[in-house]
């Protein structure tokens, strides 16, 4: 259903019930699945992929080109997955030729004012606090949450099942199953009330605090730390997933916290 005050270009592909509030703006290239609706100022612009089921709330862009100095025009997409919750004034900037897209998964919440730069990429049930800004090429895994007001530097990645706190500054990657907070950013436990709610078992949240302890507990350099938690703790799906991810950093893994 599109109201008369919307535009929508001939070339676009939109699904016969997605909703379109007046004063929306589709570009051309453009595919919209099922069962979505597109609230009033909403722009999707060329290039932009949208899944079945998403809302769009109110002023959001999706599919401007980015903001890199190096993008010369070449041919690059947004893809959103489905049920993914988009609320007022989100961007979301197409990719360039490092990767091609950006691209979110399903089930996603992006709250008010964030900002997805080029090339990142967002799996599955992430929430994005109010005024989130993510960099190019960020990575955030599937059931993170990033509280609001927090910038990401452009290249980190954000693993899977994390809690950062409100205001933070990422600068570095943030291994999976950890809350992280402070200035500078450091690791302060384990989510273990979010892996709860996930069906973690205690014995599982108990495993994932011992790797952590070796990680960042037992004064071990993190080769150390990796040796260790290699050699002498069984493995397991959840580390093997740590051991992953902190070898294949690139930006080196967030601090342990030291209180003064």
């Amino acid at each position: 259903m599109k109201q008369p005050l919307a535009y929508v270009h001939p070339e676009a592909k939109v699904a016969e019930n997605v909703v379109i509030e007046p004063f929306v703006s589709i570009d051309k290239d453009v595919v919209i699945g099922e069962g979505t609706h597109i609230g009033s100022s909403v722009t999707i612009l060329s290039g932009t992929r949208i899944g079945k089921n998403c809302n769009i709330f109110p002023g959001a862009v999706i599919g401007a080109v980015p903001q890199d100095m190096k993008f010369k025009g070449e041919y690059t997409t947004v893809e959103i997955g489905d049920n993914n919750v988009i609320r007022e004034y989100v961007t979301i900037n197409r990719g360039t030729a490092s990767k091609g897209k950006t691209a979110l998964g399903d089930n996603n919440l992006l709250m008010a004012y964030v900002h997805i730069a080029h090339d990142c990429t967002l799996g599955n049930h992430v929430i994005l606090g109010n005024n989130t800004q993510l960099a190019g090429e960020v990575v955030v895994d599937d059931w993170a949450i990033i509280s609001g007001m927090t910038g990401v530097h452009q290249f980190c990645r954000v693993g899977s099942h994390v809690m950062i706190g409100g205001g933070s500054l990422v600068r570095k990657d943030v291994p999976p199953f950890i809350k992280a907070s402070r200035e500078p950013l450091s690791y302060v436990g384990i989510n273990s009330i979010g892996l709860r709610r996930r069906n973690f078992t205690n014995e599982k949240i108990r495993e994932v605090q011992e790797i952590y302890r070796y990680i960042y507990q037992k004064g071990l350099n993190t080769a150390q730390a990796i040796d260790i938690i290699e050699t002498e703790m069984p493995a397991t799906q959840e580390r093997d997933e740590v051991l992953l991810f902190v070898k294949d950093s690139k930006r080196g893994i967030i601090r342990g916290y030291y209180p003064d």
